[in-house]
């Protein structure tokens, strides 16, 4: 299958737009698609948990729902995008990119405000968030296949959002996040982060230490004679895309009982 279809869209979803480029700052549309896309996701959660805690807790519920906030939602946004940096980007010696410029936090903020007033969402469904598995691959391709280091940075943020409920419609409570609970590392935004990372380090070769490993599983598959050479970093990031949205694409008919029964899928974490 030929990636050039895939490599040329990624070209001209990454060109910058205006009217940003009227004010020098690279903002393209795929950043906008992003950041609507989190923002959108999100507040569709928040308000599929109002109801869901509304439902059974009943009158007599320990922990009322507390009035939402857009301050408290904007945070929320902001430390699922770059709280994983936040915290471990001083420990490697990485500048988080938040430091070094604005642009992409207003980005966020001005698509949180944005999507605050919309009348009304649609709840999640198989009909609207199929298609959009496909988004999701090609955005968090860009991410971890361009970030330093992206394992680490792309769950960082969910994990520290889930650990302070920042998304629950109580008031902010320490608890255990997800990740951590049983069947938690099935959770396929858990593990395709070092999965693809890896893949993408391997493809294009990116230490010497890659580059020998994909010799090596080359001659295991049967492969002899010329050294292996490196995928262009545009091929590789275009094949991880598409790898991903399959990945986003099952998990999302697993989530709505495409794939397996509902009893089967309990038992499973999918999300």
């Amino acid at each position: 299958m030929s990636l050039q279809p895939f490599i040329s869209l990624y070209r001209y979803a990454l060109e910058p737009i205006a009217p940003f480029t009227w004010f020098g700052t690279n903002v393209s549309s795929l950043d906008l698609v992003a950041a609507f896309r989190l923002c959108i996701a999100l507040r569709q959660i928040r308000e599929s948990l109002h109801v869901k805690h509304q439902r059974t807790a009943g009158d007599n519920r320990l922990a009322p729902v507390e009035e939402r906030s857009f301050v408290r939602d904007v945070c929320s946004t902001l430390t699922i995008v770059f709280g994983g940096e936040a915290i471990i980007g001083p420990l490697l010696g990485v500048t988080p990119s938040f430091m070094l410029s604005s642009i992409s936090p207003g980005i966020y903020i001005a698509a949180q405000a944005v999507v605050e007033y919309i009348p009304v969402l649609p709840s999640m469904s198989l009909n609207t968030e199929l298609p959009l598995s496909l988004v999701d691959g090609f955005t968090r391709a860009v991410l971890l296949c361009s970030l330093i280091p992206p394992s680490v940075i792309a769950n960082g943020g969910f994990f520290i959002t889930n650990m302070f409920s920042f998304i629950e419609p109580t008031s902010l409570t320490l608890t255990t996040p997800a990740e951590l609970k049983p069947y938690g590392w099935t959770a396929t935004d858990l593990w395709c982060a070092p999965f693809i990372t890896g893949l993408y380090a391997l493809l294009t070769h990116a230490q010497p230490f890659w580059a020998e490993l994909h010799g090596v599983i080359s001659t295991v598959l049967g492969s002899a004679g010329d050294k292996v050479e490196p995928m262009d970093p545009e091929s590789a990031r275009a094949l991880c895309a598409l790898i991903l949205a399959g990945m986003f694409s099952t998990r999302t008919a697993k989530t709505f009982g495409l794939i397996w029964k509902r009893s089967v899928a309990e038992k499973i974490k999918t999300q």
